[in-house]
């Protein structure tokens, strides 16, 4: 239970975490910047607005012609043998007449807010996934996945709901509720005081019924995403749990946090179910004293049969807007909670990019000058914009070097103390230690995913700051321990290197990298379809394919993380020289448990706590019998 409790309450880097409770915290903002998406549909929601007027206005009106109805036909016509129906009939046409209009309106209404709902919600998706491809790799360290799904699934959800019914019934509630109340003062102003103390009654009980329902919808949705949260974390974790036996208390969390969704929603729907009968019945009590009172009112000539009638209709038409106003305000509070959880995705600062160095295929002549060129040449330049608006070019050669960096992920523990290590071009260069001890975040550095905030990183003599982060990563090739394969065929996944490579550069690219026996045997060989991240294949085949796409993509910087971790030794000798083929005149660092890996390095970094406490070929770390030989003969383990 306490891994259940630490779940729900923190916002740190546990998987399955889940959200306090929240309520919208500007409702005016959030409103004002709905309806920017909303304007957006200018001329419909125009017609919408004209729809709900008319809508409403023609409920009025048809009503009131009951009074006319009683008092000019049914009344005088009462015992008469053969009455003249005519005025009647026109009369009851003239009412219908009115209800069906009000039926076209609320029909048009209905087709504009399909239109004006699902086009809003695209837009809004289609900038949240826009925004999110620009955001830093640390948002999606901070979340899980399942949180961010929540907002795209239970929050858009919510706002759809608030568009298209929530806004719409209020605003016809409050056109109606105003319409009738008109008409009542003006039929009877001594009903009408009737009706006002009712209305007071009935302000009373939805402030205290509502404002517990409200309360209660806000921990639902909040209760929701926590849940949804953990069933993704727990399907992707489905393996790890039956390894260690986790089921009875992952069986047991989840019913608690079920548990937890099912009261804040009965909660919830008990406070908000209970308005309509006490609202209900009340309005079955008012019509009991409204109708005496017009008795009363007519037995003394202060009133007609004619408008006792149209007001009792008007005081029934009167509490169904105000019940509907008290349940719809909980949907929106609801949805504006949700669509500030995305205009707070949405107003996330993305990656800075200050850079203004870019990467250009270039021409290399003999005595070394360098121009740029639009076709592929098997060359590459930095374009390096100078302070009079002219270009020098550097050729990328892949020489990568730290001074003296410090690096901390929170701002608070220092990750990595005062690094300095250089890699001249094609050197391969190799970091071991234990886990935890900086090695992933040097390489992390290099692309950028993190910024450093001392000392510098240069690229071929730039620092990478300077560097468009676009042609930066375009420069550099990874291969993560973690593999990733898209829904697709086996080609597309490789091709994810390089968009624009060839069938025979895939098939050269997996040739490189051991891939290509494997890939003629899958039932339909490159055009095998892989799922569900490469379920079908085993581990080492997806890491061989994440190696041949590196591969394709032929960048003169290389780094592979735990890149042969997955492939047993039979497959990693397979591909050892294909991945010699692949080193060769690049740049490489590697990061490696298995040390095996890294003996023919130029050089090796041991790295413990942040720094480095030993470097040096395979062959002099062995004499200095320090902290390497001990990883290396196994007296020490990488853990």
């Amino acid at each position: 239970m306490a891994d259940k409790k630490r779940y729900k309450q923190s916002e740190g880097a546990r998987p399955g975490r889940g959200r306090r409770i929240e309520k919208p915290q500007n409702i005016g903002k959030t409103l004002t910047r709905i309806l920017s998406y909303l304007l957006y549909y200018k001329a419909r929601l125009i017609i919408a607005a004209v729809c709900m007027i008319l809508a409403a206005v023609c409920t009025v009106a048809g009503t009131y012609f009951l009074r006319p109805a009683l008092n000019n036909f049914i009344v005088p016509l009462i015992g008469q043998q053969n009455p003249d129906l005519s005025g009647f009939i026109r009369t009851l046409c003239i009412m219908a007449a009115f209800y069906i209009t009000g039926a076209i309106a609320n029909f048009t209404l209905q087709r504009m807010m399909i239109v004006i709902t699902n086009g809003t919600l695209h837009r809004v998706r289609v900038q949240m996934f826009t925004h999110m491809q620009d955001l830093p790799l640390r948002y999606f360290d901070s979340r899980t996945h399942g949180s961010i799904m929540s907002t795209y699934t239970n929050d858009t959800d919510t706002l759809r709901e608030m568009i298209s019914q929530s806004v719409p019934q209020m605003i016809n509630s409050i056109i109606s509720v105003v319409s009738i109340f008109t008409m009542m003062l003006v039929l009877s102003w001594q009903m009408t005081i009737i009706v006002i103390l009712w209305i007071a009654a009935m302000l009373l009980i939805l402030r205290a019924v509502g404002g517990n329902s409200s309360k209660y919808f806000i921990r639902q949705q909040q209760e929701l995403s926590t849940t949804n949260g953990y069933i993704e974390e727990m399907i992707e974790g489905s393996k790890v749990i039956k390894v260690f036996n986790h089921e009875p208390t992952v069986k047991s969390d989840f019913n608690e946090l079920n548990g937890d969704l099912f009261h804040a929603a009965s909660s919830a729907h008990t406070f908000a179910n209970i308005l309509w009968p006490i609202t209900g019945n009340l309005s079955y009590a008012v019509y009991a004293i409204l109708s005496v009172a017009g008795a009363f009112l007519a037995i003394n000539g202060l009133t007609d049969i004619g408008t006792i009638g149209t007001f009792l209709q008007y005081s029934r038409n009167f509490s169904q807007p105000i019940t509907q106003m008290s349940q719809q305000i909980n949907s929106v509070l609801t949805a504006l909670a949700g669509a500030e959880r995305i205009f707070r995705l949405l107003d996330e600062p993305v990656e800075v990019d200050d850079g203004k160095v870019t990467l250009v295929r270039a021409n290399i002549a003999e005595d070394g000058t360098i121009t740029e060129n639009a076709e592929r040449t098997g060359h590459w330049a930095w374009k390096v914009p100078g302070s009079d608006g002219s270009y020098s070019y550097i050729e990328l050669k892949g020489d990568v070097r730290f001074k003296d960096v410090t690096f901390s992920y929170d701002g608070e523990k220092t990750v990595l103390h005062n690094i300095s290590l250089y890699a001249k071009p094609g050197q391969k260069i190799a970091f071991v230690g234990s886990t935890g001890a900086g090695k992933t975040t040097v390489t992390n550095l290099i692309n950028r995913f993190y910024d450093v905030q001392e000392g510098e990183i240069t690229y071929d003599g730039l620092n990478v700051k300077d560097i468009k982060k676009d042609d930066l990563r375009r420069s550099l090739g990874m291969v993560l321990q973690d593999t990733h394969l898209f829904t697709g065929t086996v080609e597309e996944n490789i091709r994810y290197g390089k968009l624009d490579a060839t069938h025979d550069d895939i098939v050269k690219a997996a040739k490189l990298a051991n891939a290509d026996f494997f890939i003629r045997h899958l039932p339909d060989g490159y055009n095998t379809i892989l799922t569900a991240d490469g379920a079908n294949l085993s581990q080492g085949q997806r890491q061989l394919l994440n190696i041949a796409r590196a591969a394709v993509a032929d960048p003169p910087v290389l780094i592979l993380d735990e890149a042969t971790s997955s492939i047993d030794t039979r497959t990693e000798a397979l591909i050892e020289k294909g991945m010699d083929s692949l080193m060769n005149g690049r740049t490489v660092f590697v990061i490696a448990h298995r040390l095996s890996t890294v003996r023919n390095s130029n050089a090796i970094m041991v790295l413990e706590k942040g720094d480095i406490i030993e470097r040096g070929d395979h062959d002099s770390l062995l004499e200095q019998k320090g902290r390497y030989y001990q990883l290396y003969t196994g007296m020490f383990e990488l853990s």
